[in-house]
């Protein structure tokens, strides 16, 4: 039985203290997870004041990305160990945005996955197709080949501790979501593609997300299928009453 994971990716926003008044709501809102992990991701600048707040608390600290090197002369960048050392246990890998906004390659996530677990952090890979990919009937290979060089350098053991989250690119802050069956057919497809790379067993105890304009008022659905193993969220998870919602979906 997979644990339903909801993860807030907080983007480009919240200062250290609007970020500590968050948590303090949500504490409010959401006294007990009732048995779903959740992950805040807030920036880079947020994450001490974030990883304090969360001091005794069930819910978990997350990165919005990583570099593959260790250390060295790579002005603006963090490293894994330096986000451990943080306390973070997650982080965002080959996010949508970074893809298509900052050039981002799928050779960069795969280094990004390995430099991830190498820290033992838990990666959460993004995989998605843009609208012109799903509108030429590419969304498979796209997918295929997104999955199956993010996890290259990944061992049957770390691939097991792998989150793999399906954010279709055309429904990323544009109000529009995949229709629920959809989702839960494309993220069957990834967890047998991780299968095919790696073990039916395995890939059976991956958690797969959906991420893509996903509210309170769509994620029971989504969270209905049996593949869809819980949301990466993006502008709703700024709301601490709209998390605490989505996470009490049940």
């Amino acid at each position: 039985m997979r644990t339903p994971l909801m993860v807030g990716n907080w983007k480009m926003n919240r200062t250290g203290r609007e970020a500590v008044d968050f948590v303090t709501a949500l504490k409010a809102q959401l006294p007990d997870t009732g048995g779903v992990d959740v992950v805040l991701c807030p920036p880079f600048t947020a994450l001490g004041d974030v990883g304090r707040a969360l001091a005794g608390l069930s819910f978990e600290l997350g990165a919005q990305d990583v570099h593959w090197e260790p250390h060295g002369a790579f002005t603006g960048e963090v490293s894994a160990a330096m986000l451990w050392d943080l306390g973070c246990t997650y982080v965002i890998v080959g996010h949508s945005e970074r893809r298509r906004l900052l050039g981002e390659s799928d050779d960069a996530v795969r280094r990004k996955v390995a430099a991830a677990l190498g820290s033992e952090l838990i990666p959460i890979l993004c995989v998605g197709e843009s609208l012109e990919e799903r509108d030429d009937g590419r969304t498979e290979r796209i997918l295929q080949t997104q999955a199956r060089i993010g996890t290259m350098d990944v061992t049957p053991e770390q691939a097991a501790q792998l989150v793999v989250a399906y954010e279709p690119v055309w429904a990323i802050g544009t109000g529009r979501n995949a229709e629920p069956s959809d989702a839960g057919q494309v993220i069957a497809l990834i967890r047998q593609t991780i299968a095919d790379l790696h073990d039916g067993d395995l890939a059976q105890g991956v958690r797969i997300q959906y991420g893509g304009s996903v509210k309170a008022g769509n994620i029971r659905d989504f969270m209905a299928h049996p593949e869809v193993d819980g949301a990466l969220v993006g502008g709703a998870s700024l709301d601490p009453e709209e998390l605490a919602l989505i996470v009490k979906y049940r």
